[in-house]
C-alpha cells in the first residue's frame, strides 16, 4: 500500500464526486409526499407566491396597456399592484436569498454571485460551496478517501418555511432560488433552482460535437467543442462527465459517444452511453439518463442530457446540453424529502434541474440562431408549465410557491430583438423572435388567470417579481478604471490587456480591486492575502474612491456611468457584513460591468460598447430596475422591499417572523 496522503480539495468542480462517496442518492418511491398530521388551526388559511424572475414593471404596464394581459388587467385593475423594492445590487442571488430570510444581506451574507475568499484570494460561488475529501490513500492511480466530503448552502438567516414547519403548516415550493442545496430535513417539499449547478458544478457548460471550424471556440466560457473525425460517415467522440474523485490524479469520467449519418437524407443515428437513437435534422430529444462510472459498477454518478440534432449535411453538428442532476437519481441535493424528485418525476416527467435552464451561452456563441434559442427556450417553459399544472392542481393547503426563470432568460437575450434603439437590434429577425420577450410574458398571465380561478377568501396571492429589467449597452471595464486612476497597480501595464485573474497585479502597490458584479474591495493589509492598505488609510482612499466613481461620465453620451455608490457599511447591517465587498456600485440604466473585468481581467479601454448578445440586465443600480407586486389583498400602495414578503407570508397564517427578520408585513392595517 502507498504512503498515506493528505490532501484539500475545495472547488465545485468536485462536487458530484464528492456527493457520490457520500451516498448521496434517493431511493425509490411509489406516492408524493404527504404532511404528517396537521394540528395548527392555520391551516384553513392557504397563501400562494407565484415568483416570475426579472419581471418588469414598465414592460408589464406596456403590455397591459396594449391589452394583451387580460389577467394582469384585472388583477390590476381589482386589487393590489406595486412595484417592489429590490436589493442593492439587484443581482437575483441576492434579492431571493432577502425574499427567504425576511433580511437585507447583511442578514444572510449573500452580496453578488461572486464572492472572494481574502485568505486566499480565490473567487467561489456565492450561494454554496463543496468541500472534498481531506485524507485520502494512494493505491496505484487510484485515490480513496477516508473522509466524506460535503456541499454546503451558504445562505444564512433565517429561512420563512422553517417558521411553518414549526406550527404545522405544510409548504410547497418548486424551484426555490437561492436555495441549493436544500436543507433534507423538515416535511417542507422543495425542489432547488437558481444557483443548483450542472453535474460538473457549473452554472451550465454545454457540449458541441462537430467536423466543422467554429470560429473562436478556445475562448467560449460556458461551453466546449468536440471535433469529430468523420470516416464513412461515422464518427467517434467521448462526452466528458465530473472528475472521477477516485483518481490520484485529475481525470475526467465519460461515456463513449458515437454518430452515424445517412448517405444521403438528413437523418443520423446515435448512440451515447446505452442509448440509441435516430434523429432528424432539427429535431431534440428527450432527456437521456447517463451513468458515469467511477470504479465500475462500485460506484457511479448519474446525469441527463438532451441532444440536439441541428445539422448533418455538409458537416456533422451536434449540441448536448449540460449535464444536469438527473431527479430521478439525483447525485446532490436538490429536493426534500430525499426521494421527492424522483417521486415527481415519476409522475411528470424529467425536467431541469439545472438552477438556469435557458442556455444562453450557446446563443452568446453563435452556436444557437435567435430562432433556435427561441425554440429551446419555449421548451423549457413548456416542461416548466407541465410541472406547475400538476402540482398546483394538486395544492388543497398551506403553502406553495413556484418559480419560473423565462421572462428573466429571454429578457437577457431576447430584448435587442423587441428595441429598434437597442444597437444590437437586428431587423432581419424574424417576428417570432422580435416578439420573444412578449410571448414569455403572456405565458405568465395564463398562468395568472389558473391560479387566479383557484382562489377563495381564505387565500392570499402574491404575484412577484425579485427585480425588472433595462437594456445593456455599455460596458464599465472598473478594473482597467482603477488602474488608470491609480488604485490597482500593474507590474507592467504593457501586459495589462494580457491580464488573466489579476496575474500582473502589483499588489504592494494596490490600494483596491473589483471583484464580482457589483463590488470592489479595499486591499486592506492584514484581511486581503496580499493586502497593502494600512488600515489607517482606508477610510480616505474609500471615500476618494466613491465620490470619483461617482462622477464617471461616459464620453460617448455625456452621461453619467454610476446612478449611486454605496459604502457598504452604510446600506447593510446585519451579522455577516464582513463578507461584504467595501463599495458597492450602482449602475446607471444601459452601463453594467464587462464579463471580463468581474473576473480579473483589464480590457483596453474602460467603456465600450456590449457586444455580447446577453444584452439587457438588471445588475445596476436598485433604483433604476425594481420588481413588481401584485396581491390580492390590500397592501400598502409603495415603499415594499422584497424582504417584506417573509414576514408577511407569515403574517398571513397569523405568524410572527422571527426576530432575525428585518422586513415588515406590507398588509394594511
Amino acid at each position: 500500500m502507498a504512503n498515506k496522503k493528505i490532501s484539500r480539495r475545495e472547488f465545485l468542480g468536485q462536487a458530484a464526486s464528492c456527493l457520490a462517496l457520500m451516498g448521496a442518492s434517493t431511493l425509490p418511491g411509489k406516492h408524493l409526499f404527504r404532511s404528517p398530521f396537521l394540528k395548527n388551526t392555520s391551516l384553513s388559511k392557504k397563501v400562494i407566491v407565484i415568483g416570475i424572475d426579472g419581471m418588469d414593471p414598465q414592460l408589464l404596464n406596456n403590455f397591459v396597456t396594449r391589452g394583451e394581459m387580460p389577467n394582469f388587467k384585472k388583477m390590476i385593475s381589482q386589487q393590489a399592484y406595486s412595484t417592489l423594492g429590490t436589493t442593492m445590487p439587484p443581482q437575483s442571488p441576492v434579492a431571493w436569498a432577502s425574499f427567504i430570510t425576511g433580511c437585507n444581506p447583511g442578514g444572510h451574507g449573500i452580496f453578488d454571485f461572486i464572492h472572494r475568499d481574502p485568505a486566499k484570494f480565490s473567487p467561489y460561488l456565492s450561494t454554496s460551496r463543496t468541500t472534498g475529501s481531506s485524507e485520502s490513500i494512494d493505491i496505484g492511480k487510484y485515490s480513496f478517501p477516508l473522509s466524506g466530503g460535503k456541499v454546503e448552502n451558504l445562505r444564512r438567516g433565517p429561512a420563512f418555511w422553517t417558521t411553518l414547519e414549526e406550527n404545522g403548516i405544510p409548504a410547497t415550493m418548486f424551484a426555490m432560488p437561492a436555495n441549493f442545496p436544500v436543507v433534507q430535513e423538515g416535511t417542507s417539499k422543495s425542489i432547488s433552482g437558481m444557483g443548483t449547478p450542472d453535474l460538473l458544478g457549473t452554472y451550465g457548460m454545454f457540449t458541441y460535437f462537430t467536423d466543422a471550424e467554429v470560429p473562436g471556440k478556445d475562448k467560449f466560457t460556458g461551453g466546449r467543442v468536440v471535433p469529430l473525425t468523420i470516416v464513412n460517415h461515422s464518427a467517434k467522440a467521448q462526452l466528458h462527465g465530473p472528475k472521477n474523485s477516485f483518481r490520484s490524479v485529475d481525470e475526467d469520467t465519460i461515456v463513449d459517444v458515437s454518430i452515424t449519418r445517412d448517405p444521403n437524407e438528413e437523418v443520423a443515428r446515435i448512440k451515447i452511453d446505452n442509448h440509441e437513437l435516430v434523429m432528424k435534422k432539427g429535431e431534440w430529444s428527450e432527456w437521456l439518463p447517463l451513468t458515469f462510472e467511477l470504479l465500475s459498477s462500485f460506484a457511479s454518478i448519474h446525469g441527463m442530457v438532451r441532444l440536439y440534432l441541428q445539422e448533418v449535411h455538409p458537416h456533422i453538428r451536434l449540441y448536448v446540453s449540460p449535464i444536469n442532476i438527473d431527479p430521478m437519481d439525483p447525485t446532490l441535493p436538490i429536493c426534500n424529502p430525499t426521494t421527492y424528485s424522483r417521486e415527481l418525476s415519476e409522475v411528470v416527467g424529467r425536467f431541469y434541474t439545472k438552477g438556469f435552464p435557458e442556455d444562453n451561452k450557446a446563443l452568446s456563441h453563435g452556436i444557437f440562431t435567435n430562432d433556435e434559442f427561441f425554440v429551446h427556450a419555449k421548451g423549457v417553459l413548456d416542461e416548466s408549465l407541465r410541472v406547475f399544472n400538476y402540482q398546483f392542481s394538486n395544492f388543497n393547503d398551506g403553502f406553495f410557491f413556484f418559480y419560473f426563470s423565462s421572462v428573466d432568460q429571454n429578457s437577457h437575450m431576447m430584448w435587442r430583438l423587441m428595441d429598434p434603439r437597442h444597437p444590437l437590434y437586428d431587423p432581419k429577425a424574424s417576428p417570432e423572435t422580435k416578439n420573444a420577450v412578449y410571448y414569455f410574458y403572456k405565458a405568465m398571465d395564463k398562468v395568472l388567470g389558473q391560479v387566479m380561478s383557484k382562489v377563495d377568501q381564505n387565500t392570499t396571492l402574491f404575484v412577484m417579481s425579485d427585480h425588472g429589467f433595462a437594456p445593456f449597452t455599455r460596458e464599465f471595464n472598473i478594473s482597467t478604471w482603477l488602474v488608470e486612476n491609480g488604485y490597482t497597480a500593474m507590474q507592467d501595464r504593457s501586459l495589462m490587456s494580457r491580464c488573466n485573474f489579476y496575474n500582473y497585479v502589483d499588489w504592494s502597490k494596490t490600494k483596491a480591486y473589483v471583484m464580482g458584479l457589483n463590488g470592489i474591495y479595499l486591499n486592506l493589509e492584514g484581511r486581503e492575502k496580499q493586502g497593502s492598505l494600512p488600515l489607517s488609510e482606508a477610510e480616505k482612499v474609500k471615500n476618494d474612491l466613491i465620490a470619483k466613481l461617482k462622477e464617471v461620465r461616459d464620453p460617448k453620451t455625456g452621461q453619467k456611468v454610476m446612478a449611486n455608490v454605496y459604502d457598504a457599511s452604510k446600506i447593510y447591517s446585519g451579522p455577516y457584513l464582513a463578507l461584504a465587498p467595501d463599495i458597492v456600485v450602482g449602475y446607471n440604466r444601459g452601463y453594467r460591468i464587462s464579463d471580463g473585468a468581474a473576473l480579473g481581467k483589464f480590457p483596453e479601454e474602460s467603456l465600450s460598447d456590449r457586444k455580447d448578445l446577453w444584452s439587457a440586465d438588471h445588475c445596476m443600480d436598485n433604483s433604476t430596475v425594481p420588481g413588481v407586486l401584485l396581491s390580492n389583498k390590500e397592501i400598502i400602495p409603495s415603499g415594499s422591499n422584497i424582504w417584506d414578503l417573509a414576514p408577511s407570508i407569515l403574517s398571513a397564517f397569523g405568524l410572527k417572523a422571527p426576530k432575525e427578520m428585518d422586513g415588515k408585513p406590507i398588509f394594511k392595517a
